[in-house]
C-alpha cells in the first residue's frame, strides 16, 4: 500500500494505532461509486484540456468500469485493501490495471474537490431515497385516513383528553408534518446541485478544464462559484442533518402517540405482531418496540447534526482533516432515518383501531364542555362568563359521575336559567364535530376536502395536468438512478451505476408529473435489427396512470423512426406490454448478444420472464 502524499516525507509511518486514527476507508468506502463516476467524468474532462490523449481516456474508462463491477459484486474487496481511504482505493486499482496512467488521472485534481464532489453526489441521491421513502409514510398514513374518516377518536392537549376528532384528521395531521419535511429535503438537493470538481486543493486548477461542462456531466446544474468555499463547504450535509433531525421528530410523536394509544389504558389501536415482541418473564405482554425504537433512533440523528456543527463551527477556510468526521455523522443519520421511515410505514400500514372504544373516550372526559360555553355565547352570555360556567357545570357533573348530557335541564339550569332542551343536541358528539366546519376543521366535509387534497399533493396529480413524456437529461439523472436501483432491489431490473447510466443517457426517456420524475425507460440498440425496452420503472404510487403505457409508445414510436425491425421486452408482465401490441416469443429466438446480458441476472438459473417482441414496421404511420 502506497500513500498519495508521501513525497514530501522521508517516512511514510506504519504506525497502526495512527492509521486506525487517520484512515477513513472503513465508513467512505460508501462514495465507491461516486468517486468512480467522478473520475470518469475527470478523465474526460483531462482529454478535452488536451492532458490525455483519447487512447489514454478509454482505457482509464475501461478500467474504471471494472471497478464498478467490483464496487457491486465484491465490495468486501474494497475494506480488505488496506487503503487509507476510497480515492487511494481507485487509484490503486487503476494503476494494477493501467500501470503509471492510473497516477495520471490525477492531474490538476485534489482529494478536497475529489471528496467533496463524492459527497454532494451521495447526498444527492440519498435525498432522492429519503424523499420516496417519506412519501411511502404519507401514502399509508392516507391508506389509513381513508378507512377511518368516520371514526371518532379523543383528541388531547396536555395528555388530558380535550374535543373529538376524527381518527382521519390525525393522520392527515402527520401527513402535514411529513409534507414539510419532504420541501426541507428538495432544499437540499437544490442546494447541493453545483459542482465543486475542478477547485482544486483551495484555489482552482491550473489545466484548461471547462467545468461547466464537467458540472453537466456528473449532472449538476452548474459548477461552483468560489474554490475556496467549495472544498469547504458542508452546508448541504449540515441542511440534511437538520432536515432528517426535523423529520426524526415528528416520527418520534406519531410513535409516541400510537404507543399510548395502544397502551391498556387507552386500548384505542393495536399494533401488528410484526412491529411488536413480548416479554421473557410476562406472557401478557405485547410491547411496541418498532416504535419505541424509532423514538429512541431519534436521538442518534439529533446527535450526528450536532457533532457535525461543533466540528465546523471553528474551522479555518479551506480544507481541514476535521472535516473528514462529516461523514460517519452522514451516513449514520441518513441510514438511521431511512430505516425508521421504513419501519413507520409497516407499523402504520397494520394498524387496527378499536372504533368503538374510542368513541367512546371522546365521549368522556367532558370534552364537549367548550359546546356549553359557546351554545350560552349564542344566549349572548359573554364568552369569559359562559366559560365559567361551563366549568362549574363539569365539576358539578364530575362529583355526580356523570356525563354533561346526562345532567337533567334543572340540574344545568341551576349554572344559567338560559340553558334550554336545545341544549342537548348541542352536547351531542356528532354535533362536536360538524360545528367545526371551517377549513382544516373535523367536520366530516372539511376532513374528505382535506383527505383529497392531501392525496393530489402526495402524488403529485392535479385535474388539469398533462402527462409529459421527454427525452431524459443530465438533470434528471439523480431521479433515474432512485428508481433503476428501487426495482433492482426489488428484483424487477438490474443495477445500473450513476457513471454507466450517464454514458446511455440518451438511450433513456422520462414520464414527469407536476415538475417531478415519475418514471424512467430506456431504448437499448443491439444491432440495425433488434433494441430492447430496459430499466422501465414507475414509483410505486404512480402506477396506473399511463406513465408506463405512455414511455413504451415513445420508445416504439422511436424505433419506428430510426428504422429498427423489432423491439424486444423482457418482462414479469407479458400482460401489459401485450395489450400495447407486442407478441409473445421464444426467448431461444433471441441473439446471442441479447441472451449474454442475462448473465448478470441473479434470477439467471430462475428465470421467469417472458419474450415479447414488437414490429414498428407493422404499425400504420
Amino acid at each position: 500500500m502506497s500513500t498519495l502524499w508521501g513525497g514530501r516525507f522521508e517516512q511514510v509511518t506504519d504506525n497502526e494505532l495512527f492509521r486506525q486514527f487517520n484512515d477513513s476507508l472503513p465508513f467512505d468506502y460508501r462514495l465507491a461509486e461516486q468517486d468512480v463516476q467522478t473520475s470518469v467524468a475527470w478523465a474526460s474532462a483531462l482529454h478535452r484540456a488536451g492532458v490525455l490523449t483519447q487512447e489514454e481516456m478509454s482505457r482509464l474508462h475501461g478500467a474504471l468500469r471494472q471497478l464498478l463491477r467490483i464496487i457491486h459484486d465484491n465490495p468486501a474487496e474494497i475494506l480488505g485493501s488496506g487503503e487509507e481511504d476510497i480515492h487511494s482505493w481507485v487509484e490503486s486499482e487503476l494503476v494494477k490495471r493501467v500501470g503509471d496512467l492510473g497516477k495520471k488521472l490525477h492531474t490538476g485534481r485534489s482529494r478536497n474537490d475529489q471528496v467533496a464532489t463524492d459527497l454532494r453526489l451521495w447526498v444527492e441521491t440519498a435525498c432522492v431515497q429519503l424523499l420516496a421513502e417519506s412519501r411511502s409514510v404519507q401514502r399509508a398514513l392516507l391508506q389509513l385516513a381513508d378507512d377511518h374518516v368516520d371514526t371518532v377518536f379523543p383528541g388531547y392537549t396536555h395528555l388530558q383528553r380535550a374535543q373529538p376528532l376524527r381518527f382521519a384528521h390525525w393522520c392527515l395531521a402527520y401527513v402535514e408534518m411529513l409534507e414539510r419535511d419532504v420541501t426541507r429535503i428538495e432544499s437540499v438537493i437544490a442546494h447541493s446541485d453545483q459542482c465543486p470538481l475542478g477547485s482544486g486543493a483551495l484555489a482552482g486548477t491550473a489545466y484548461a478544464i471547462d467545468r461547466h461542462k464537467l458540472a453537466k456531466t456528473l449532472g449538476f446544474k452548474e459548477p461552483t462559484r468560489n474554490s475556496l468555499d467549495a472544498v469547504s463547504d458542508r452546508d448541504y450535509v449540515l441542511e440534511l442533518l437538520s432536515a432528517l433531525s426535523i423529520q426524526m421528530m415528528h416520527l418520534s410523536r406519531m410513535a409516541e402517540d400510537l404507543i399510548f394509544y395502544a397502551s391498556g389504558e387507552a386500548g384505542f389501536v393495536q399494533l401488528s405482531d410484526e412491529v411488536t415482541t413480548g416479554s421473557s418473564l410476562m406472557p401478557q405482554k405485547k410491547n411496541p418496540d418498532a416504535l419505541e425504537l424509532i423514538r429512541g433512533k431519534t436521538g442518534r440523528v439529533y446527535g450526528s447534526m450536532i457533532s457535525l456543527f461543533t466540528t465546523l463551527k471553528a474551522l479555518p477556510l479551506a480544507y481541514n482533516k476535521d472535516m473528514q468526521e462529516d461523514k460517519e455523522a452522514l451516513f449514520a443519520a441518513v441510514e438511521s432515518a431511512s430505516l425508521c421511515l421504513r419501519m413507520t410505514e409497516k407499523s402504520v400500514l397494520a394498524i387496527s383501531v378499536d372504533k368503538e372504544r374510542a368513541k367512546v373516550a371522546a365521549q368522556r372526559g367532558y370534552s364537549n364542555a367548550t359546546e356549553l360555553a359557546d351554545y350560552l355565547v349564542g344566549k349572548q352570555v359573554p364568552f369569559r362568563e359562559a366559560h365559567h360556567i361551563a366549568g362549574r357545570a363539569v365539576l358539578f357533573a364530575a362529583d355526580k359521575k356523570k356525563a354533561l348530557e346526562e345532567l337533567s335541564l334543572e340540574e344545568l339550569q341551576q349554572f344559567h336559567p338560559m340553558i334550554g332542551s336545545d341544549i342537548y343536541p348541542m352536547l351531542a358528539l356528532d354535533s362536536c364535530l360538524e360545528k367545526r366546519d371551517v377549513f382544516g376543521g373535523v367536520s366530516r366535509r372539511r376532513v374528505v376536502e382535506a383527505l383529497s387534497q392531501a392525496k393530489m399533493r402526495v402524488n403529485g396529480l392535479s385535474l388539469s395536468e398533462q402527462l409529459e413524456v421527454r427525452d431524459a437529461t443530465v438533470h434528471d439523472v439523480p431521479e433515474i438512478i432512485a428508481l433503476v436501483n428501487h426495482w433492482a432491489k426489488e428484483g424487477e431490473n438490474l443495477p445500473r451505476s450513476r457513471a454507466d447510466l450517464i454514458s446511455h443517457l440518451q438511450d433513456f426517456v422520462v414520464a414527469k408529473k407536476d415538475g417531478k420524475v415519475v418514471g424512467c425507460a430506456a431504448l437499448f440498440i443491439y444491432n440495425e435489427d433488434i433494441a430492447e425496452i430496459r430499466s422501465l420503472g414507475i414509483w410505486p404510487q404512480y402506477q396506473g396512470l399511463g406513465q408506463g403505457r405512455a414511455m413504451v409508445a415513445y420508445l416504439c414510436e422511436r424505433a419506428k423512426q430510426l428504422g429498427l425491425k423489432r423491439v424486444l421486452s423482457l418482462t414479469r408482465v407479458p400482460d401489459f406490454f401485450a395489450k400495447l401490441g407486442f407478441v409473445r416469443d421464444q426467448r431461444d429466438n433471441l441473439p446471442d448478444k441479447v441472451l449474454k446480458d442475462c448473465q448478470f441476472c441473479p434470477k439467471l438459473q430462475a428465470c421467469d420472464e417472458h419474450a415479447l417482441i414488437f414490429y414498428p414496421e407493422a404499425v400504420n404511420s
